[in-house]
């Protein structure tokens, strides 16, 4: 038996949501690999312009997670695009509006 029919490889996806458009790629990749792997294997980023990756603003299934986490059958891989407010205050800004009214 060759050595191609005993690698073991699991389904995962891998997302990325911007204001304008979000996109899912399906990947089946080798047991074993990680979200970075994943990534990079996806090719996501090439399909935004002007997007570049940060590894350490990443997760699986909305829970931040590091790059080398080795992933599982069915995870999702999901990187995080940087907020362009803060929601802490955005809320007190709102409060604070509904306070004056």
């Amino acid at each position: 038996m060759s050595e191609n029919m005993n690698l073991e490889t699991i389904r995962v996806e891998v997302v990325l949501a911007m204001r304008e458009r979000q996109e899912l790629v399906e990947l089946e990749i080798a047991a074993g690999s990680t979200v970075a792997e994943a990534i990079t294997l996806s090719n996501i980023a090439e399909q935004f312009e002007n997007f570049e990756p940060d590894l350490a603003k990443v997760g699986i299934f909305g829970r931040k997670t590091s790059p080398d986490q080795v992933l599982r059958e069915g995870d999702r891989v999901e990187l995080y695009r940087p907020l362009i407010a803060d929601p802490k205050e955005v809320r007190r800004q709102r409060a604070k509006k509904q306070s004056e009214t």
